[in-house]
């Protein structure tokens, strides 16, 4: 099965046993919580749109790992045109969500550590590129939503990980095994993390040989033991609720965040994609900060479609559609779209 049903991935989302917290109380099931099915819905759009005919050129790739058709959220960008294609994708669903559809950060992830594990080996003589290889075919093959998770809570930024008064303000291995790692910490701001099937961790900053214990890259399901979800608040959240048709915003779709708390997380050997070789973390960090600035101009441009649109129909409901002020405006929210 490469390429799931937005039905099929409510189902497998809801089969998680995943520990979220919001509001200092327990959710014990993301897809049936008001506040937090609209995030849902939009992360299901990536799929539903994947299975028409009219979008499958934008949303679907061939897989250059296995030769089958793909969602391209899971696809490795093999051109440029595949880049083009990619925002164009972004732009699509912004469009349709009015909202994040979540699945951005971890298609990133994919192509900063593919390229980055493969230079990793080709100094070092490691595994990690066979790792990550094996890791994307799963993925591919599953059509997986994976979180990509960067952004540590940092504490005292004028100092490095090692340096810090509390260690585990960076994500850290505070075990070595034979068959793996232990890590501890936090990655601060996880769009979509309550919707994802796994969590991609990557370095959040360049890092000196000090920092060896922080330079880790693996990827965990997102209901794997030691991990924990605390659900960040959104304004009006709560409104979704409260039974009112008002002041609700968006209310099919919409996004979320988390910190994700890793509790003494056991990874195995073969989801290790980087593990002490410092000097790789900022080549990480800077390769995802690339495709991820690309993103923008895809996903933002298409929620600005929306609220450009929806100022003018504002604009009409007013009779303000011909002052030059209101023209003008929409003009240059326009211009900064494009």
């Amino acid at each position: 099965m490469a390429l799931m049903t937005g039905e099929q991935y409510i189902e497998s989302i809801k089969k998680m046993n995943m520990q979220i917290y919001m509001f200092g109380e327990k959710i014990e099931s993301a897809v049936d919580n008001p506040i937090l099915r609209p995030s849902l819905n939009s992360v299901k759009a990536t799929y539903d749109l994947a299975q028409m005919p009219e979008y499958e050129d934008l949303m679907t790739a061939t897989s250059s790992l296995t030769g089958e058709k793909i969602n391209r959220f899971t696809h490795l960008h093999q051109s440029s045109d595949d880049l083009i294609k990619k925002v164009k994708m972004q732009r699509l669903l912004g469009q349709k969500t009015a909202s994040c559809f979540q699945r951005c950060v971890g298609m990133d992830a994919f192509n900063a550590v593919y390229s980055t594990s493969y230079e990793t080996d080709k100094k070092y003589g490691t595994k990690y590129f066979e790792n990550f290889v094996k890791y994307m075919k799963y993925i591919q093959q599953s059509d997986l939503t994976v979180d990509g998770a960067m952004t540590d809570p940092k504490g005292d930024r004028s100092l490095p990980p090692s340096k810090q008064s509390d260690p585990d303000m960076y994500l850290r291995v505070v075990e070595r095994r034979e068959d793996g790692v232990v890590v501890r910490g936090a990655k601060a701001h996880q769009t979509g993390a309550c919707n994802s099937h796994e969590v991609l961790v990557m370095p959040t900053i360049a890092l000196s040989p000090d920092d060896k214990d922080y330079a880790i890259s693996f990827s965990v399901p997102m209901d794997a033991e030691g991990i924990f979800m605390i659900i960040g608040r959104q304004s009006c959240d709560t409104r979704k609720s409260e039974g009112s048709d008002l002041d609700i915003g968006n209310c099919e779709y919409g996004g979320m965040e988390a910190l994700i708390v890793f509790e003494d997380v056991f990874v195995p050997n073969d989801r290790l994609f980087l593990n002490g070789e410092t000097e790789f973390a900022g080549m990480m960090v800077e390769r995802f900060a690339g495709y991820h600035r690309q993103s923008y101009g895809g996903c933002k441009v298409g929620v600005g479609d929306v609220l450009i649109g929806a100022a003018a129909l504002i604009a009409d409901y007013n009779g303000a559609q011909k002052a030059s002020h209101v023209k003008d405006k929409l003009i240059e929210m326009t211009h900064l779209n494009e």
